[in-house]
């Protein structure tokens, strides 16, 4: 052996053992199409995906003779349910479990079905819409010495009044229209409801007690009699994006019912209190300075802000807006740049978002490549397919399950977690 072939060796086993050691990941609930961002915002860990609906005997005959090779996995988990088999092997070999979600800064459309997060929370014990256990946000609440830390109280102040004069907030649009034009002319104290997903999991897991939309609806009405009650059902339920689970005509007699289409900031303009059951809508009201009602236990309840109706006995510390905005929106959170998926910051995240409203063609959503073996065929006829397929999946589905549909026919297919409908798209989609 030459000395230089040596000396290349030598180095190249230097730089392998300087490099860092990735830590291998195995993805739970993690959709198909949002694996690539993950493996973009995450470089420093390898991913290996769990199908979508494993199961037991499945888990156990292949995942976790692979789980049990690796040297210190470690499981990322989407959402706020752990699989049983999963969860048994974390607890009995001590194998970190870390949960995530969008974070409260998402994407700069209002329907933000498959488009990358801006902003994601990472949680090692609970995600912090579970009220149940006490996530690692509201351990940082309860315990981070925010009033020492001058530097970040001024961040905070910062950050605040950037949201708040931008209009920006978790998900969002261009104004359409007015406050006044939607609600009318303001002649009485104005409260609005906020109607969220009645079945998502921040209401399931922040509310202990059931409580639909016109449960609120009716609780509003009868603490303020004097008052102009507004009801905003969810954007998603407007859309037609996620079901309804309580009819808005029972409460109609009560309220004003909002079905046109308001940015959240505008909503809350004119308003004096809003009532919620755990939606992120609180906390915006909150740091504009609007009374809240929590029906449920949102993150931003229990720490002498809100009026609560679910009390938490673990959060027995007061705070100021401006140290709940430090820990929720600048500490807990990790932002991405859309563009080259590094990490980034809380300011650069509300820049982006504004440069992407500010060119609205950059908010549509991407249409496949073309490839002889893609979701169109080699002479592309499948393109009349659509005109067919999107009118069932509507009726079936969801204007945003249409929009997913048209933006790459096979990946949604093949996302769908219905074996007879990821069966269909193979048929009329076999390629790719």
């Amino acid at each position: 052996m030459t000395v230089r072939r040596r000396q290349r060796e030598n180095f190249a086993s230097i730089s392998t053992a300087l490099r860092p050691k990735r830590v291998t990941t195995f993805g739970v609930h993690i959709v198909e199409w949002k694996r690539t961002c993950f493996e973009r915002y995450f470089p420093e860990r390898r991913f290996h995906f769990l199908p979508e609906n494993f199961g037991a005997r499945e888990f156990e005959r292949v995942w976790k003779p692979r789980i049990l090779a690796v040297d210190a996995p470690e499981f990322l988990v989407w959402g706020p349910e752990i699989p049983g088999a999963v969860d048994t092997m974390a607890k009995a070999l001590g194998i970190p479990v870390t949960f995530i979600e969008d974070g409260f800064l998402r994407s700069a459309r209002p329907s933000a079905s498959r488009t990358p997060p801006l902003s994601l929370a990472l949680d090692s014990k609970a995600l912090y819409f579970d009220c149940r256990h006490p996530s690692d946000l509201e351990v940082l609440l309860k315990t981070h010495d925010f009033e020492a830390d001058a530097a970040l109280m001024e961040r905070a102040r910062a950050g605040i009044a950037l949201l708040t004069e931008s209009g920006i907030s978790k998900y969002n649009g261009g104004h359409r229209l007015t406050a006044e034009e939607v609600y009318g002319v303001k002649t009485r104290k104005r409260v609005l409801v906020v109607g969220q997903v009645e079945d998502d999991a921040s209401v399931r897991y922040g509310c202990l007690t059931r409580m639909t939309n016109n449960d609120l609806v009716r609780l509003a009405a009868s603490e303020q009699a004097d008052a102009q009650i507004l009801y905003k059902p969810h954007p998603d339920v407007l859309a037609r994006v996620r079901p309804a689970r309580s009819d808005p005509a029972e409460v109609a007699h009560l309220c004003e019912l909002v079905t046109k289409s308001l940015p959240l900031a505008e909503a809350l303009r004119t308003v004096d209190h809003v009532y919620t059951i755990t939606s992120l809508a609180g906390f915006e009201a909150l740091i504009r300075g609007i009374p809240v009602t929590t029906a449920g236990c949102p993150f931003y309840s229990g720490w002498g802000l809100t009026d609560d109706r679910q009390p938490n006995p673990r959060r027995d510390r007061h705070l100021s807006t401006e140290a709940l905005f430090a820990g929720a929106y600048l500490l807990y959170p990790h932002y991405f740049d859309p563009e080259t998926g590094a990490q980034t910051s809380f300011e650069a995240t509300v820049a982006a978002i504004r440069r992407q409203l500010d060119e609205p063609q950059g908010l549509a959503p991407p249409r496949p490549q073309w490839r002889a073996w893609g979701p169109y065929g080699l002479f592309g006829w499948r393109h009349l397919l659509a005109a067919f397929v999107a009118p069932v999946i509507r009726k079936i589905g969801s204007d945003r399950d249409v929009e997913d549909f048209r933006a790459d026919p096979i990946r949604f297919f093949r996302s769908l977690s219905e074996r007879k409908y990821r069966i269909i798209g193979r048929i009329l989609y076999p390629f790719g």
